[in-house]
């Protein structure tokens, strides 16, 4: 049986600001953003080539905003994603060489934090 993650929360204090920090800056794609009622906003973002996508919004979950800490994403070239990440605004450690992969970090507005990893080569 396969089990996919597909959706990780992300709580934030203002859901405009977010969408605008995710999509204009970091370069996510907007998929869906509906304001359900005056107490539930739901807004989906998925990163480039990602199966996995994000949500934030108002009413969604009880975490307290900028405690999510412990999401990795897989790039293929991280000095490439760090330029990325300076060229649109984002404040970004600079490349980090580990024997199991180059890092790059970053927070969001409300400090979640993320983490880039291009994976080191395979030996075959």
């Amino acid at each position: 049986m396969d089990w996919k993650i597909e959706l990780i929360f992300i709580p934030v204090t203002d859901v405009d600001r977010a969408k605008a920090f995710y999509v204009d800056q970091v370069g996510f794609h907007a998929d869906f953003d509906s304001q359900v009622s005056d107490e539930l906003r739901f807004v989906q973002l998925t990163p480039p080539g990602s199966a996995c996508s994000i949500a934030f919004g108002t009413g969604i979950t009880e975490m307290t905003p900028g405690s999510q800490r412990g999401v990795q994403v897989v790039v293929p070239d991280a000095d490439e994603a760090w330029r990325h990440l300076h060229d649109h605004g984002v404040d970004a450690t600079p490349v980090d060489e580990q024997p199991w992969g180059r890092f790059v970090t970053f927070t969001d507005p409300d400090g979640n934090a993320w983490t880039l990893q291009e994976l080191p080569p395979r030996d075959a």
